[in-house]
């Protein structure tokens, strides 16, 4: 129908004319897997988040399942996560053969803090399991407290895989006279941080994903890892099992020859890929402040509707230890008072053409981990689903479209 505007999904990617000549050239070329392309952006990526090493891989799952292959988690061992998260966090623990020690979150910002994580803690160690990681997740764009789970991990003596999937561009800022800002990725307070490429994250690859680390050798076993598990060249202070077959007189390394120490993964991120994603990457500041400008913008058109008697709708609750690199906005509603269903909220705002989303249903309560841990009780992550709605953000909204959003919003509640 004339007139009608277009429609707003809760994400969407933002694909330029140089993003499009990036992939064209790779197609054009003569690697579309394997090659320069990925290499590039590894390094891209390391630069940018402050990390020594950086590894692509297919998407943010398998960056998960990489870390914790890297790491040898397995049976018998269990992870700290917190249930505010998608479901591939807790998937890719289990399919370690590891325990998963649900925690709970604060019930405003979704994030696991260490009082969380360490009653977590408690909970395993009860059940006998060996803890062996924490695993925090930075919900929309802020960082869980990573200074105070850095300090629970060292004192447990624990690793940390920290999930910066919503997270890129993200800083840590850390108080105090020695005030200094650390990006997500640095790995300033954990041991490796996986990150997703997905089309709503603010950077895209279609699919794509990463992990990040300062351990040399542990990053080189993420490396293998991710092909197969195999060396074609031993590394530092390594050498081949079967050295006679490995090299030529000369003791070079016969160009054919390659060893598998531990299987490994087909998890490698193509070309294609990583030349969208290398792309995009350089774009990253102006992805960011575009969202934060929007996010300014929601705080101040829905500042009404929180001052309202009935506070039926609050912005995302901030945290003082970050500055956001914003990927939802995750908006908090009392459904209850307004007396409406979110599901009829969500349908108004359809049929206004706004399109929502829900972040996310606890994963300890879907049917498999109920089966398998029974009933938890984790109020913070309940309250948290319980009022949470991610509206519209990406950046290439313009300003009168969260105008459009708020409005809609606020007719949808009455």
């Amino acid at each position: 129908m004339a007139g009608t505007p277009p429609f707003l999904p809760y994400g969407r990617q933002t694909v330029t004319e140089e993003d499009i000549a990036a992939v064209t050239a790779v197609l054009r070329g003569d690697w579309l897997t394997q090659g320069p392309a990925v290499t590039a952006f590894e390094q891209a990526l390391a630069s940018r988040v402050g990390a020594a090493d950086a590894v692509a891989c297919a998407n943010g799952t398998a960056a998960l399942r990489l870390a914790y292959a890297a790491l040898e988690i397995g049976a018998g061992d269990a992870v700290v996560v917190p249930s505010n998260t998608f479901l591939a966090t807790a998937s890719a623990v289990h399919h370690t053969g590891s325990e998963i020690a649900f925690a709970d979150v604060d019930p405003d910002t979704g994030l696991m803090g260490a009082a969380e994580a360490e009653a977590a803690i408690g909970r395993a160690r009860a059940a006998g399991w060996r803890v062996r990681a924490l695993a925090p997740v930075h919900y929309a764009g802020q960082s869980a407290p990573m200074a105070e789970l850095g300090a629970l991990a060292r004192a447990e003596g624990l690793a940390v895989v920290e999930d910066g999937c919503h997270a890129i561009g993200t800083v840590d800022l850390a108080a105090g006279a020695a005030a200094r800002e650390t990006p997500v990725g640095a790995c300033a307070e954990s041991t490796l941080t996986v990150f997703s490429f997905h089309p709503v994250k603010t950077i895209a690859a279609g699919e794509g994903g990463a992990v990040t680390g300062n351990d040399r050798d542990l990053m080189a076993t993420v490396r293998r890892l991710a092909n197969h598990g195999m060396i074609r060249a031993p590394g530092l202070g390594e050498t081949f099992a079967d050295p006679q077959s490995a090299v030529d007189i000369n003791g070079d390394p016969n160009p054919w020859y390659y060893e598998m120490t531990r299987p490994g993964f087909n998890h490698r991120l193509s070309d294609i890929h990583a030349a969208l994603a290398l792309s995009q990457l350089g774009r990253l500041d102006e992805a960011v402040e575009r969202r934060r400008a929007l996010m300014a913008r929601y705080d101040e058109r829905l500042a009404p509707l929180a001052a309202n008697p009935r506070s039926l709708v609050r912005p995302p609750v901030r945290v003082p230890w970050c500055r956001p690199a914003w990927h939802l906005c995750a908006a908090r509603i009392d459904f209850a008072a307004a007396g409406l269903s979110r599901a009829a909220v969500m349908a108004a705002l359809r049929a206004q053409g706004i399109g929502t989303q829900v972040h996310y249903i606890p994963v300890h309560r879907q049917p498999y981990w109920r089966r398998r841990y029974g009933d938890l009780a984790l109020p913070g992550a309940m309250a948290h689903y319980a009022h949470t709605l991610s509206l519209p953000l990406f950046a290439g909204m313009a300003d009168a479209d969260v105008d459009r959003v708020v409005a809609a919003l606020g007719q949808a509640l009455g």
